[in-house]
């Protein structure tokens, strides 16, 4: 009936709780082994440049993972033309972004697959620039990302 709450099924309110709360065991429903969290997307980047990790397997992360990018004063991604190929700087963390960029440095945040979606035509892009692991993916490497991502989506 409208207006009215209904107590949930064999529940018993307890104290301080109103009718239509059921009272929850802890660990209800929970599994006693839970399942482990995918890798961050620094870890991703540390495992794949060790050789730890193999491409299908960043790609899949990255494809999924925040990125963090610097911007300028105009909207859109921020590229670097003093490389053989024109990239644009990414970072897996704020902390990388700002070991590059300075603390009060402007950015903004996509998914790896809005990158891949987002990026022009002819561009690459560098992943943690001044990081222990930084990765360079040109232009062909992007497109090879592209095509990952496209199968694994739509088979």
């Amino acid at each position: 009936m409208y207006g009215q709450q209904q107590q949930a099924y064999g529940a018993q309110p307890g104290p301080g709780m109103g009718a239509g709360y059921a009272e929850q065991q802890p660990g209800a429903g929970q599994s006693l082994y839970p399942e482990p969290s995918p890798p961050s997307l620094a870890d991703a980047v540390r495992a794949f440049t060790t050789g730890s990790m193999p491409v299908e397997d960043f790609q899949a992360i990255f494809i999924t993972s925040k990125v963090h990018c610097p911007r300028g004063d105009r909207p859109g991604f921020l590229a670097l033309h003093n490389t053989p190929t024109p990239v644009i700087p990414m970072f897996s963390s704020l902390k990388e972004l700002r070991r590059y960029a300075g603390k009060e440095s402007k950015y903004f945040t996509v998914s790896g697959a809005e990158v891949l979606d987002l990026l022009p035509t002819g561009y690459g892009f560098a992943l943690d620039m001044e990081g222990e692991h930084r990765m360079v993916f040109d232009a062909r490497a992007v497109e090879q990302m592209v095509d990952f991502t496209m199968r694994r989506m739509y088979g």
